[in-house]
Formats: C-alpha cells, structure tokens, sequence
C-alpha cells in the first residue's frame, strides 16, 4: 500500500471514529467505540487479499455460530438447535440421525426413550454421557420426525466435520442407517454395513443399530452388542 493511499485510509476512518464519539455523546449509547479503533496498515509491501474467515476453534465458539440458523427449512419450525453433548477431548463420538420431540424441547440429544437405552448401551460398555460425545447429523427437528432430506444434510454435515475436527475422536459409531449413509456416502442397508470397520476422514467407523429401532425390534440387541465389544477392543 503507497504512503498516500494509507495515509488517505488513516484519515477517513479517524473523521468516522470522531463521528462516532460524537453520537455517544449525544446519547446513542449503542456505539461501541472500542469496535471501531484505528488499525494499523502493513506499507511495506504489496496490498495483501483478505484472509478467509477464522473457523471456531472451540465446541462452544462452534455452538456459538451456529445460533439463529436458518440455513435450511428445519428452522421454520424448531424450538431448540440440539447440537450435541457430552466430553469435547471423548475417544468415542456417537452420531445418530436427528432431535426427536423431546430433544427438540430440551435442547439436548438423545433425552427420550431411545436415549435411556443408548445410557444402558453405555453403561455396559463401562462409560457413561460425561465421557463421551454424542451428536445428531441434523440439529434440528424435521416435522413429525420424517426422514432427513437430502438438502437439510448437506447444510448440516459442515459443523458435524468441525465437530469431529474438534474432538478427534478415537472411533466413531454412527446410530442408525441415515447417520451411517450421511457418512459414508452409500445406500447400502445397514443390516449390511453394521459389524464391520468403515472409515470416515481417516477415523475407523463402527456402523449399527438405532437405540428406537431396538425398542421396537429387541431382537436387534444382541448384534448392538457385539458392534459395541468391537468398539470397545478397538479402543482398547
């Protein structure tokens, strides 16, 4: 950048920032003018692009962003963004397929019926809530809990890779056949995919039953169960 230029700069913003100070004075209390100080030009070289937008670098600076969402329809009708719990260093993350009722009312994943048998799940596997991370691929409710659509998964799946960039986990399972599809990109069924090692960005991924398909099939308790010894060996 010239001298001149910068110079020219220097002086347009300090004319708004006085402005600005003036308004203050004048009662307009909303003026921030600690958002609005001088910067300080780099001249010794060639005018730079600007940088890209800063991802968040924490799970709550993440939530944070994602508050008043409207990137797709599901926010017509939600009252909570469920986007997700649990430990933020966990070895393990779980990923079902969307909020239900209750969750959607609480804010929190995995709260109902299904969400005290996945606690059990868990609890034979000696862990519990605190020292996992469990999470949804959609963070909002879909409408009498129908199947996600394409669309709403595709403006979703973003902050579920920043929240698996985030916590690296050791091992990932996904609960049920859309969050295993919305993963691996495939239309396989999951009485196929589940008890066998995928991969998903580099992270081993251990596909099986949701907890509500069990409640309503209990015989699918036995194969959760041998998914969840694999897990667990893999964790060691």
């Amino acid at each position: 950048m010239s001298d001149k230029l910068y110079h020219e700069c220097h002086e347009v913003i300090s004319q708004g920032k006085a402005i600005l100070e003036d308004l203050q004075q004048w009662g307009f209390e909303t003026v921030n003018k600690n958002a609005i100080e001088v910067p300080v030009f780099d001249v010794s070289g060639p005018l730079k692009k600007s940088a890209p937008p800063v991802l968040p670098e924490t799970l709550l600076g993440l939530e944070r962003s994602l508050a008043g969402c409207h990137r797709c329809s599901l926010a017509e009708q939600r009252k909570n963004i469920v986007f997700g719990a649990g430990n933020p260093q966990a070895r393990l993350l779980l990923v079902g397929e969307a909020p239900g009722h209750e969750e959607d009312v609480r804010g929190e994943p995995f709260v109902g019926e299904a969400g005290k048998l996945l606690d059990k799940i868990l609890l034979a596997m000696n862990l519990s809530r605190e020292e996992v991370y469990i999470c949804n691929v959609l963070k909002c409710r879909p409408p009498e809990n129908r199947d996600p659509q394409d669309d709403e998964i595709a403006a979703c799946e973003p902050f579920l890779q920043q929240q698996l960039e985030l916590i690296k986990p050791e091992v990932i399972v996904t609960l049920g056949r859309f969050a295993a599809h919305a993963l691996l990109k495939t239309a396989t069924p999951i009485s196929k995919l589940r008890g066998q090692w995928h991969e998903y960005e580099g992270l081993p991924l251990m596909p099986t039953f949701h907890p509500a398909y069990l409640l309503r099939n209990p015989t699918g308790k036995r194969p959760v169960w041998e998914d969840m010894k694999q897990v667990m060996q893999r964790l060691g």
